[in-house]
């Protein structure tokens, strides 16, 4: 620790304002009005209100802190503060506000995330360095330097990213029209046209069902023998004809290439289900995958990240086992609309009851359909077309079976997707690289931190430059003149 720097822990450095007599619930926010709310969610300004009195007494700036979100922020204007995990840190006069904001994001950083826990209490136990006073301006100014350069390279990699995804929907577009197989289609000689293969689909879904329908049997058979031991077996259920749009809606949903057919997503499967409603009690650290919302949000499924459950032998889990081949779609919440295909060989899973499950007659369709649903010029706005709910965004299984598809042949698909990947291989090469690039701007922003508070940011030059300063003085001496002051003040 560099000459004139004292250690002290947190809560000695800050003073906490009571909050009990102004604090607002969330339901109590105006979408506008004159005083901001400022409580602990990512935005800047949760809400607003009208009641002065509400307005905390404090001197500012202030150190807001997220108790459950660890969200920081410095607050340099009248506000009335939120409820539930707000705390208002006022730092005594002996350490610069930005200086302690920069030192709160090093703490929050350190401690680990304890989900909707409270944290303050981890890190008001942290002892930490201060530097003098002037010093303190010194770093604060030279971190929002180098703060300010890292933000115009990250400003250029999401600019990129944004770039990226005009591009990537442009392409599917053309795709879902027709443009990109457009001379491919024109070469080939006898393809077959969507309506052969929903004839396939047809013949494969009645004998799917038939399969069906003798295994039940032959499993009542033996639940007879048996003496009626057990739960009963389910009847399978019987498959609905392909569903043909009508005249009137494909002329709502345009005209599509020689060849293809709007279809509703129903003629194309067997089954569409979604996790049950109580399976988050049979959590454990073993056992089924479990997949959520969080698992698919990028439109991989991401198994590695899912949760486990181990399910009693007596729940009927059968119809809501993943299997590849499968399409996976979340059904609620702020990824609603999100897309995976089950593209590898899975061990036992499930969906959660926020996840729909597609089991596709033909699976060799899923490639094409996982394209299509992400595509906002085709499937992806005819989904988000059927989303309802303002809170909480929903989509329910009649959505999943009723949502129309732009359907043509197998052979088709297959030089589809291909031309879409070698397109978006490209992409994702380059969207890897940018990922790269934030990743290592927030190590950065983490180091030029860490240096800032081990006494490292400075060079030997500006550290000599300002301790040449008439009004600098070590952290301890101003320290013994406030001590001297509030003894006289008593």
């Amino acid at each position: 620790m560099r000459a004139g720097w004292v250690v002290m822990k947190y809560k000695d450095v800050v003073d906490k304002i009571s909050t009990s007599k102004h604090k607002l619930k969330q339901k109590e926010y105006l979408p506008k009005g004159k005083i901001a709310v400022i409580d602990q969610g990512q935005e800047s300004i949760g809400g607003y209100t009208n009641d002065k009195s509400k307005i905390l007494k404090c001197r500012l700036p202030v150190i807001v802190f997220g108790d459950h979100t660890k969200v920081v922020k410095l607050i340099n204007f009248p506000f009335a503060p939120g409820a539930d995990g707000t705390k208002v840190l006022q730092p005594k006069e002996f350490l610069l506000p930005k200086y302690l904001e920069y030192l709160t994001r090093v703490l929050v950083h350190k401690i680990k995330d304890k989900g909707y826990a409270r944290h303050y209490q981890h890190i008001e136990k942290q002892e930490f360095p201060i530097a003098p006073l002037l010093e303190q301006h010194i770093i604060a100014a030279k971190i929002e330097q180098l703060f300010s350069e890292l933000d115009n390279g990250i400003a250029n990699l999401r600019t990129a990213e944004e770039k990226l995804n005009i591009y990537r929907q442009a392409v599917l577009k053309k795709a879902f029209e027709g443009e990109l197989t457009k001379e491919w289609r024109e070469m080939q000689k006898d393809l077959p046209s969507a309506d052969d293969l929903l004839d396939q689909i047809k013949k494969e879904r009645t004998q799917h069902y038939e399969t069906q329908l003798k295994e039940w049997e032959l499993s009542l058979v033996e639940w007879q023998k048996n003496g009626k031991v057990g739960k009963r077996p389910n009847k399978p259920r019987a498959h609905k004809e392909v569903n043909k749009l009508t005249v009137l809606e494909k002329d709502r949903l345009g005209s599509l290439p020689d060849g293809w057919v709007w279809v509703k997503n129903n003629g194309l499967i067997y089954d569409v289900t979604s996790g049950s409603r109580d399976w988050k009690k049979f959590y454990a650290d073993r056992g089924a995958y479990f997949i959520r919302t969080q698992d698919i949000k990028t439109n991989k499924l991401r198994i590695k990240e899912a949760a486990f459950v181990d399910l009693p032998d007596d729940i009927g889990a059968k119809r809501r086992l993943v299997e590849k081949g499968d399409l996976l779609m979340t059904i609620t919440g702020a990824n609603v609309g999100k897309v995976a295909l089950v593209d590898f060989e899975i061990d036992k899973a499930y969906v959660s009851q926020s996840v729909a499950l597609l089991k596709y007659v033909k699976k060799e369709v899923g490639p094409y359909l996982h394209h299509y649903f992400q595509a906002a010029g085709s499937g992806g706005k005819l989904i988000d077309g059927l989303v309802y709910g303002m809170g909480r965004p929903v989509l329910s299984l009649d959505n999943m079976r009723d949502v129309p598809v732009a359907l043509c042949s197998l052979k088709e698909q297959i030089q589809i997707v291909r031309e879409i990947e070698s397109r978006l291989s490209v992409c994702d090469n380059i969207q890897l690289n940018i990922k790269k690039g934030l990743e290592k701007a927030e190590a950065l922003r983490q180091s030029i931190l860490k240096k800032a508070f081990e006494g490292k940011l400075l060079s030997e030059a500006e550290l000599a430059a300002c301790r040449r300063e008439p009004d600098w003085e070590p952290t301890e001496r101003l320290l013994g003149k406030i001590r001297i002051r509030i003894t006289k003040n008593l």
